[in-house]
This record gives structure tokens, C-alpha cells and sequence, in this order.
């Protein structure tokens, strides 16, 4: 028998859940009734329920503080909270403990014996006395699962060729017939923060639970996989016929999802489908679009389900906004300035502002290719790893704002690790100096001026800005000049020789042997294949 305990302040509601419930016919027995949260706390360390039924508001420990207290040392006891609606509020927090079960008073007895029902079967799946049947039972479904999540992910990727009805049938075990089929992206977007891991996993479970009962019945065969930042992606395959009434279903799951989630907090679903085609081997074709139009979520606002992006791309690319951002970001970095850092996004963002039917897989693209330069420049341990939690941050934002807002985050936690690093005696007399170059290479500056101006010896700058820069000040100094002229070469119009003398050169031949010397070609050539 599985062990029940009841916890609630008021003697009435124990009684009528112990009445409303026929516990022998579940399997289930009442071990204890609590009526205040410090000894339903102690009843649920000495009996050892299976399953605790808590009302959210009691004295002396509240349901939240019952839960937290008793789930640390019993994780796998399964919560049903009791709750009424002036005290829901409350019963949000619960989802942070791996709770997903709720009922609203006043307490219904089909919805109360259903919950009891589902947890029962769970437990029972968890406690199987056969193992080795268990693990080959779960061996098998795992096999075939993931042979179908390999499916999908070559389909995403468009490695899929030549698929036909059989072999779907035969070498994946999809019962798929002739008709349509379709690509769908279930997104769910929301910070780490907000719903933490266990919550994560309750509301990918519920709306994939929500997915599956409701096209089950209506589809020939779903293939389905839970994308690791949130949501699902699948192809439905269905009748021609059912077109107009999938798009509907589809909407209402979308529909009953955005109703619901103010349990979660700050979070936000989306819907995207991809074109309906009639082949197998044109699923990935759909696929590929759906994964395209979700973006649009960024542009369009969530809560939608998105069928259409226009084709081709806009003018984004022709902003050459990811040069003027690596341009403002490298300065930003040289002199470890989170102003000059939010000027690069800023430009970024004004920029985006400028063209017109901007594409939301481009904003996409975009903000993680600027991530992806902004790493380059500071080069973190375990850079590929940062790139990869940067991504997934990015992949979880629903809007254009909340993507700057996690690349602006991005910069300021490194730009102020570095600052913390590099911030000490022997490195600031260096990124004085560099600073000091910046704001005067158009003059003819000498290492002995720069090495004054940041109150060193000339001996022991030169050294010590050849140990942290790697190179000794007269090549840095040419080589901040030589970037200069190629920006002002690709901007400007003005004359070589005014440029010479510009970037702090006096003799023009001088000059044009240097930047051959950096660039491999002749002022004139590069502004020719650049400007």
C-alpha cells in the first residue's frame, strides 16, 4: 500500500479528503492528518509517506516551508498542493521544488482521485520490483526514442535525403500514412534564473503533455523532441482533410499555454509551423522553415503562432554593423571601459532600428555573432564552453530587448573580470599608456613622453610593456597608427598624404612603407579593394 499524509490548519478539509477518496481501490492508505506545518513536518520524518497532500497556508510552517524542509531529505516524496484562489499566488513558488501537482478549493473529487491516479502510477513505475524487466523495457523505448530524436536532428540539419513512407515505418517504427506533413517549434522562452532547473523540466513536461493529448488522436503519427533551451520540435503527420483543424488544435495548446502561465512567472510561449508538404522528403524542408519563423517571435512578440517570414533577407547585412561593433568593442576591451561597451551595443541596436522589415532569424544571428567576436577579444578559459552558455542564453530570449540586454550582460561580467584581473600596480601604468596612445598618435610621440606621462622609467616601461603587451612599444605604436589608417582609408576621402599625416607621420614614404609592411598592400590599393 502507498502511504498517504494530509496537512492542513482547518480539521474540516482532513476530514473531507479522507471521505471523498477511496483509498483501498487506489492502493493507498491515510497515515497521518497534520493540522499546522511543524508537525506535519516531524509525522512526514516518522511515517515516511509516499505522498503528502498540504494545504499552502497553515501555522507555524507554511506549505512552501513544509515542502522545502521535507523534499531535502525525501526527494522522490510526490506534493499535492491544496490551495484557494486568494492564496495561488503562493503556490507558484512550489514549482521551484518539483511540485507540478495543484488543486483549487473548493477540492473536486474526480480532479482529486485523477491526481491521485497519475502519482500512484509513477510511483509504482519508480518502485518496480522486477529491474531487470524494467531495464529492458527501458533499453528498448530508449532505443527507439532516440533513433527518432536522430532523426530529427538530421532533418534540422537537412542530412535527411530520399525518405520514404516505408522506410519511417520500418527502420524508425513511425506508423506514418500518405497525407501531410508538417514542421512544428514549441519555444519557451524564460531566464535561468526565473524557473530553475526542476521548474524547467514541470513546464517542458506539461506542455508536452498538453501536445501529445491533444494531436495524438488527430494525427496519423507525431515525432517529437524537447529542444534543451525549451520547447519542442516535431513533425505532425496527418490527414488531408484535418489541415484547418491541426492549425486550430495548434492554436488552442498555444492558447491554454499563455492562460496558464502566470504559475510560471516570467515566461512566454510561442508557436511556429513550417510549410504542409505531402513527401517525406520534404519533412526537413518544413522543419528548417519552422525553425526560421519561430525567430519572428523576437519581431512579432510571443504568444503567437507564427506561419509566414518573407523570403530573402533585408538590408541587415549591408549595415556592416558587425565590423562597427568589433571596432567599438575592441577599443572598449583595450581600455576596459563598460561606457565604450554599451556604445558598441548601442550601435547595434540603433542600427537594427534603421532597416526596415528586419528579419528576426537575422537579429538572431546577429547578437550571437557578436558574442562570438566579443570572446575572441577577451579569450576566456574554456572559451568554447562560454560560447556555447552565451548561446543558450541567447536561444531563451523572446524579444529583440532581451537579446541586447544578455550581450550588454555578457560584456559587463567580462570587462569587470578583467578590470579585477588586470587591475594592480604593474598592469595600470600600462593601460595609462596604451590610453595615452590612443589620444595622441597623431602626434609624434616618444616612448621616453609616454613612459613620463604614467611615472616610469623609460628602462622599466620598456620592459615591462613589452612583458604585458608582447611587443615592444615603437611596434604597438605603429601598429595602433596602422589601424587607424586603414579605417580612415575605407571611410574617408581625404588625400593618402593628409591620412599620413593624420595617424602622426611626417614623411609620406615612411608611412607607405609601414602600411604595406601591416597590410601587404599600398594605401591606395587597399582604400581601392576596401572603401
Amino acid at each position: 500500500m502507498q502511504k498517504v499524509m494530509i496537512a492542513d490548519d482547518e480539521e474540516r478539509i482532513c476530514r473531507l479528503i479522507e471521505a471523498l477518496v477511496d483509498w483501498e481501490r487506489l492502493g493507498m492508505e491515510v497515515v497521518a492528518v497534520a493540522h499546522n506545518g511543524l508537525e506535519a513536518a516531524q509525522l512526514v520524518k516518522e511515517e515516511r509517506p509516499d505522498i503528502l497532500i498540504t494545504d499552502i497556508r497553515m501555522p507555524g510552517c507554511s506549505g512552501l516551508e513544509l515542502i522545502e524542509k521535507v523534499k531535502k531529505s525525501m526527494p522522490e516524496l510526490e506534493v499535492i498542493i491544496i490551495s484557494g484562489y486568494a492564496h495561488f499566488e503562493y503556490a507558484k513558488s512550489a514549482i521551484k521544488y518539483g511540485v507540478g501537482e495543484y488543486l483549487l478549493k473548493p477540492i473536486n473529487k474526480a480532479e482529486l482521485t485523477s491526481t491521485l491516479e497519475r502519482l500512484r502510477a509513477k510511483i509504482e513505475t519508480r518502485h518496480m520490483e522486477d529491474e531487470d524487466k524494467q531495464q529492458l523495457a527501458r533499453k528498448s523505448k530508449n532505443n527507439v526514442r532516440r533513433l527518432r530524436e536522430l532523426l530529427l536532428e538530421r532533418l534540422m540539419e537537412q542530412k535527411e535525403e530520399g525518405l520514404s513512407l516505408e522506410t519511417l515505418q520500418e527502420e524508425y517504427y513511425l506508423e506514418v500514412r500518405p497525407g501531410c506533413f508538417q514542421g512544428i517549434w514549441l519555444k519557451i522562452d524564460s531566464s535561468e534564473e526565473e524557473l530553475g532547473e526542476e521548474g524547467k523540466n514541470i513546464v517542458i513536461e506539461r506542455s508536452g503533455r498538453l501536445l501529445e493529448s491533444s494531436l495524438r488522436h488527430k494525427c496519423f503519427a507525431m515525432l517529437c523532441k524537447e529542444q534543451e533551451w525549451g520547447g519542442y520540435i516535431g513533425i505532425l503527420n496527418y490527414a488531408e482533410e484535418r489541415r484547418e483543424e491541426i492549425r486550430r488544435i495548434l492554436k488552442d495548446c498555444l492558447n491554454q499555454l499563455e492562460s496558464g502561465k502566470k504559475l510560471y512567472g516570467e515566461i512566454c510561449f510561442s508557436m511556429a509551423v513550417g510549410s504542409i508538404v505531402t513527401e517525406p522528403s520534404e519533412m526537413g524542408k518544413s522543419l528548417a522553415e519552422a525553425s526560421m519563423i519561430i525567430e519572428e517571435r523576437l519581431i512579432k512578440g510571443t504568444g503567437r503562432l507564427l506561419d509566414y517570414v518573407p523570403e530573402g533577407s533585408s538590408a541587415l547585412h549591408e549595415k556592416s554593423l558587425l565590423e562597427k561593433y568589433l571596432r567599438t568593442v575592441t577599443h572598449a576591451i583595450e581600455i576596459m571601459s563598460q561606457e565604450e561597451a554599451k556604445k558598441a551595443v548601442e550601435q547595434v541596436i540603433k542600427g537594427v532600428a534603421e532597416v526596415k522589415d528586419v528579419r528576426g532569424y537575422e537579429v538572431f544571428e546577429l547578437v550571437s555573432s557578436c558574442g562570438g567576436l566579443f570572446l575572441s577579444q577577451v579569450e576566456p578559459r574554456d572559451r568554447r564552453e562560454k560560447l556555447q552558455r552565451f548561446s543558450d542564453r541567447c536561444r531563451r530570449c523572446g524579444s529583440q530587448d532581451a537579446l541586447f540586454r544578455t550581450l550588454s550582460r555578457l560584456q559587463e561580467d567580462y570587462i569587470r573580470e578583467l578590470v579585477q584581473q588586470r587591475e594592480g600596480d604593474m598592469v595600470r601604468p600600462i593601460r595609462q599608456a596604451k590610453q595615452y596612445i590612443l589620444n595622441h598618435y597623431q602626434e609624434p610621440i616618444t616612448q621616453e613622453e609616454v613612459s613620463s606621462a604614467v611615472g616610469l622609467s623609460s628602462t622599466y616601461f620598456s620592459a615591462l610593456f613589452k612583458k604585458e603587451e608582447g611587443e615592444g612599444f615603437a611596434k604597438y605604436l605603429t601598429g595602433v597608427r596602422m589601424e587607424q589608417a586603414k579605417i580612415l582609408l575605407r571611410e574617408d576621402n581625404c588625400p593618402v598624404a593628409e591620412i599620413c599625416r593624420r595617424v602622426g607621420y611626417n614623411d609620406l614614404k615612411h608611412f607607405t612603407h609601414n602600411f604595406e609592411k601591416a597590410t601587404g598592400l599600398k594605401p591606395a590599393a587597399y582604400r581601392k579593394l576596401y572603401g
